[in-house]
């Protein structure tokens, strides 16, 4: 039996930050992936990109991850919100950010899964062991800690388990820890869009009436992988689609979906083509009843799931991470026992206010926006331009877009852990 302080089920975009935190703390940790990291790299696996607050990027420049990150991440310059139709001239109202007015060369940077993935295992540390292709199959919980039996046939005994496994984690159902959540009529589209024009660095978010359409700007293509007018100019479409809706548009050849994408990309980017595969994601919001149990913890979207309409998923997860491993740190470093219950209760008192507070949000927002009720059109146009005009009120949500407000776990300050 292998033994070690901490066993992380889940190999992803929190599972491994979560790691090497605890690991460059001094923590021995072993996590258990289902998928081979080789699969997990692949263009075909996932097409999805992120966007990195600044205060996650702080993050991953302490854990030493940035480094084999950077060249792949795209900067934020601005983010240009607009209201309308998808067949009809944006609202005259509109929200606009811009890093400058923050001092800030950037509000974020927008990156491929695959390659924040691939970083991440390039700053693997030596005490931290990645089991992959395996699964936890059960956990046995003792008075001093866990044993996690594995498909592969080992037995890994901890002081604690967290999962980060994602939003059906079995490990969570196994702890009878339930959860408060909804789908929503809503199926997210992704896809890589080449475009004639330069992005510029900016970010769109456009709120038509069946949800966010969103174009991500991304680092340019390899000269290899230019196509359409020569240009390796290219942006990452989050396309929110009504459920009913979205298989015939997935089902369109390949003209037809180019001219629904064009339709609602507009013009200020020339002609656009979509390049690469297209995938679809039901949308669903949920929130776990606790994110603790004795010597168990949640963490990313085992403990939460959020709209995508504020690009938020992922940094919501970093900060789990963040938190967590500070927890869990000040407690070795006063020689407590790592899986006590009041050891992780002071982690889930960090971390839940804040996770229900945004999705919350996120909610709330999906609702507002995603319609085309009239008075309520006009409510949130006019919501846009207030905030717009105010100065103070556009940099404090700025900030909010950046993570940086609230109590930060020290990672998410730039510091260790």
């Amino acid at each position: 039996m292998k033994k070690t302080d901490i066993i992380i089920c889940g190999g992803g975009l929190v599972g491994l930050p979560l790691g090497l935190a605890a690991a460059q703390g001094g923590l021995s940790v072993v996590v258990v992936d289902t998928l081979a990291q080789r699969q997990q790299l692949e263009a075909a696996f996932d097409g999805r990109v992120s966007a990195l607050a600044y205060a996650s990027v702080r993050m991953l420049t302490a854990l030493g991850v940035w480094p084999h990150l950077e060249k792949h991440a795209q900067p934020i310059r601005e983010i240009l919100v607009t209201d309308g139709k998808a067949d009809g001239p944006a609202s005259p109202f509109s929200l606009h950010f811009d890093s400058q007015e923050v001092g800030a060369p950037s509000l974020g940077h927008i990156a491929e899964n695959r390659y924040i993935r691939a970083a991440l295992y390039a700053a693997l540390p030596p005490n931290l062991i990645l089991i992959a292709p395996a699964t936890v199959t059960r956990l046995e919980t003792t008075a001093s800690g866990v044993i996690a039996h594995l498909s592969t046939g080992e037995t890994i005994e901890a002081a604690l388990a967290v999962a980060a496994d994602g939003r059906d984690s079995r490990l969570r159902a196994a702890q009878g820890i339930g959860v408060i959540g909804w789908s929503y009529p809503q199926t997210g589209i992704v896809a890589t869009v080449a475009h004639e024009r330069p992005h510029h660095g900016v970010a769109y978010e456009h709120f038509l009436p069946s949800g966010p359409f969103a174009i991500l700007p991304m680092t340019p293509a390899s000269s290899s992988e230019a196509v359409g007018h020569n240009k390796t100019d290219r942006s990452s479409l989050v396309w929110t689609e009504k459920t009913d809706k979205a298989p015939a548009m997935l089902a369109l050849n390949e003209a037809d979906f180019n001219a629904e994408v064009a339709r609602r990309f507009g013009p200020h980017l020339g002609a656009t083509r979509v390049v690469g595969g297209r995938w679809s994601y039901p949308l669903r919001f949920h929130l776990a009843r606790d994110f603790v149990r004795p010597r168990f913890a949640l963490a990313g979207d085992c403990a939460h799931g959020v709209h995508p309409i504020a690009g938020q998923g992922l940094n919501l997860g970093l900060k789990d991470a963040a938190a967590l491993a500070e927890t869990l740190l000040d407690a070795a470093r006063l020689g407590r026992d790592l899986g006590a219950l009041d050891t992780l209760k002071r982690y889930e008192r960090w971390r839940r206010f804040d996770s229900f507070a945004l999705a919350a949000s996120t909610d709330a927002l999906n609702r507002l926006f995603s319609n085309d009720i009239a008075p309520l059109r006009h409510l949130r146009d006019l919501g846009l331009g207030i905030v717009d005009a105010i100065g103070p009120a556009r940099r404090f949500f700025m900030r909010h877009a950046g993570g940086d407000v609230g109590k930060l776990p020290r990672l998410l300050k730039g510091e260790a852990a």
